[in-house]
């Protein structure tokens, strides 16, 4: 690309951010400028042919973003091992000042609503590329009718790993310590490296959850629709108090269009990031939440809830009612008794040198009901097991070695970007393009090796001569049993009648209920 082809395409990024990022007349010169600077131009092109058009937010990837990064490649501005650093700058320099979102933000919500108010800061964070909506749009999904309900599944494509060359770069910087996390609000702005991702194109909203200062951000991921993540100021350590389970309800308040949740707080059943309060949410209808009751409950206490065991794989107690007060105290006693909750026919053991007994809650408000989905949860381990008593026993590790997490307790399993490639390598064994003492099966640091006994597995119930249609069939059809096997390892009460027995038990003397 010529210098001149390049200064065309600034002249188009401005154009975009005059249309979709809410860039004010006043501050036409000053972004212009700033992005001269950045590529080390002394002049725009006087072409504004574009000034008018009305830009396709898909199309600004191809178009404009990815050839003007292509070129300060070319012209040594940036390497292709910070292409994305570099190209979050660029976009950071066209997006509005935190201050301006907020006050934009605020507008909205006055004149149209705070629905209207959460669309334009979704399209906002799109149209800066904060979520790379060209990479998210890559993941491969689709849906398995389980034997307990639908399970949603998708192949993360959005989030690249690092080859070798960016790894050991990365080691060899020096680590700062700030941010302490990816979750810290001191994020904002930030330029990133290869260790810690930019966020200069990062805005989110101050909310007030009990008296404290939090923020709502759109996750960069977006594993469903409006992935939003909500965080506390400070950085201090996740953790399910009887104020989180208040600090969910009244996020629902404000945000009534949301469902929001939380981690729970432990090792392996608690997510990746243990270090920072956060809850997870958005605007999807989750598997989970179809699943209708098993067996109902009633408290003499709490006359006005609707209690019931959920029929899902994990085990979900779903508590709702109109008052947010009664759902809270119920919700803080479910969460108290089951803390301290031992039934070893079970195998469930609360605390031995540590706690082992937590719950994943989810809050929803429908139409002014609320409705509390509280998954039990433990984290024991043992010889056999070291991964987790209530985890996948290792011969699913090929799949999902992760702990399993809110996101998928829900029913939507988020699998590794690796297997796309790995599994196409599987097909081959099974339509007899390689042969059974090919490396990728025999070399242990192969990585189709760690799918061998699926493979083989296969290979015995259907053999070698498949077509690529049904060899594809076969590995999909196993992956969504596997799925459903994981789901049913994370429950602490299993779908047995030795597990309901257990799960009553817990439901009639730990929470003093009777069935309805």
């Amino acid at each position: 690309m010529t210098e001149d082809s390049a200064k065309i395409k600034l002249n188009k990024l401005m154009c975009h951010a005059k249309k979709n990022l809410w860039m004010e007349k006043e501050d036409k010169y000053y972004v212009l400028n700033s992005l001269l600077d950045l590529f080390g131009f002394d002049a725009p092109a006087p072409d504004n042919s574009d000034e008018n058009r009305d830009f396709n937010i898909d199309d600004v990837q191809s178009e404009i973003i990815d050839p003007l990064v292509d070129y300060a490649i070319q012209k040594k501005l940036t390497t292709k091992e910070e292409r994305i650093l570099f190209e979050t700058k660029m976009m950071g320099l066209i997006t509005p000042a935190p201050s301006a979102v907020n006050r934009k933000f605020d507008e909205i919500e006055k004149k149209e609503g705070k629905e209207a108010a959460t669309d334009a800061l979704f399209k906002l964070s799109k149209a800066n590329n904060y979520l790379r909506m060209c990479d998210i749009n890559k993941n491969i999904k689709w849906r398995h009718h389980g034997s307990l309900g639908d399970i949603e599944i998708t192949i993360n494509l959005s989030k690249p790993e690092k080859d070798p060359k960016e790894i050991a770069l990365a080691k060899s910087l020096p680590q700062s310590g700030y941010p302490a996390c990816m979750l810290c609000a001191s994020n904002l702005g930030f330029a990133g490296n290869l260790n810690h991702p930019a966020r200069q194109t990062l805005r989110y909203i101050p909310i007030t959850l009990t008296n404290e200062q939090w923020y709502m951000q759109f996750s960069p991921y977006q594993c469903y629709r409006e992935h939003l993540i909500a965080f506390s100021e400070q950085h201090r350590p996740m953790a399910v108090t009887a104020d989180s389970l208040k600090r969910l309800i009244e996020f629902t308040d404000i945000f009534p269009h949301y469902f929001i949740g939380s981690n729970a707080a432990l090792p392996i059943v608690g997510g990746s990031i243990l270090t920072h309060d956060h809850y997870q949410g958005g605007r999807k209808v989750l598997p989970m939440f179809k699943a209708e009751s098993r067996r109902p409950y009633k408290s003499e206490n709490f006359k006005d809830l609707k209690i019931e065991i959920v029929n899902w794989y994990n085990s979900v107690i779903r508590i709702s009612g109109q008052d947010a007060n009664s759902v809270h105290k119920f919700s803080s006693l479910v969460l108290e008794k089951w803390r301290e909750w031992t039934d070893e026919s079970v195998e469930i053991i609360a605390k031995t040198t540590e706690e082992h007994n937590a719950i994943t809650p989810i809050a929803r408000n429908e139409n002014g009901r609320y409705i509390f989905d509280m998954i039990l949860r433990n984290n024991r381990t043992d010889e056999k097991r070291p991964y987790g008593i209530f985890h996948p026993e290792e011969r699913l590790h090929n799949i999902k070695k992760e702990g399993i997490g809110i996101i998928e307790v829900m029913g939507l399993f988020i699998l590794p970007g690796r297997l796309k490639n790995e599994l196409h390598e599987a097909e081959k064994f099974l339509i007899g393009e390689k042969e059974m003492n090919d490396k990728a099966l025999t070399d242990s640091k192969s990585p189709v090796y760690k799918h061998r006994n699926m493979i083989l597995e296969l290979i015995e119930a259907h053999g070698r001569k498949n077509t690529k249609e049904d060899a594809k069939k076969f590995i999909i059809d196993k992956i969504n049993h596997i799925c459903e096997e994981i789901l049913e390892y994370t429950a602490v009460f299993k779908n047995t009648e030795k597990g309901q027995n257990a799960f009553d038990r817990f439901m009639t003397e730990g929470l003093n209920l009777s069935k309805a």
